[in-house]
């Protein structure tokens, strides 16, 4: 399985964020699960990228060409993929993978995350989605997603779209099972 994983460039977040991403790295590389992810050397995406390297795992990163300009991409990764834009990095990571893992992070991370539920809801990617809650980051989120949905600006059915997970054992859990991929969410976007 292929997994896109949004998560922070932030190196000042608080180390519990930190132990999970690479908890969650070491389960990634032991189940034989690919990474897909924004290439980044630093922060949770740079401590989770150490912890699948560090146990054989097979990780590939999409950045554009002028973060690897700046120098911050990976150096160790198993694959890089340069890219000229953000946009053609988000569409190159859909296209390579078969659900999303959300982490923490800043508003790159719910930039991507919320492009994966709009595509998703209008059928255009089928795969699953996970936000990884940890230390409850993204309860606030949660909470304004029901909102949407109770105030009529998305259907409650969509609220399926997307699963929570607070630890990387029930993220495992959630991507080891079937996703409904089967519902024709085109069909209900119009609301």
């Amino acid at each position: 399985m292929k997994v896109a994983l949004f998560a922070a460039s932030s190196s000042k977040v608080d180390h519990e964020y930190f132990r999970v991403a690479s908890n969650l790295g070491r389960f990634f590389a032991k189940a034989g699960f690919t990474a897909v992810f924004g290439g980044g050397g630093i922060g949770l995406m740079g401590s989770l990228a150490d912890a699948m390297l560090s146990d054989n795992g097979k990780i590939i990163g999409v950045i554009p060409r002028f973060m690897m300009d700046e120098g911050w991409g990976h150096p160790g990764i198993t694959e890089m993929i340069i890219t000229d834009t953000m946009s053609e990095r988000k569409n190159r990571i859909f296209e390579l993978t078969d659900a999303v893992v959300a982490l923490p992070g800043g508003m790159g991370t719910l930039e991507e995350l919320t492009e994966a539920i709009t595509l998703k809801q209008l059928g255009l990617w089928h795969g699953q989605i996970i936000l990884l809650n940890t230390k409850g980051y993204y309860d606030n989120l949660c909470r304004f997603f029901e909102t949407m949905v109770n105030e009529n600006f998305m259907r409650h059915e969509h609220k399926t779209i997307w699963r929570v997970a607070d630890t990387p054992e029930e993220t495992m859990s959630l991507l080891e099972k079937s996703d409904p991929k089967d519902k024709e969410w085109r069909k209900i976007a119009r609301i």
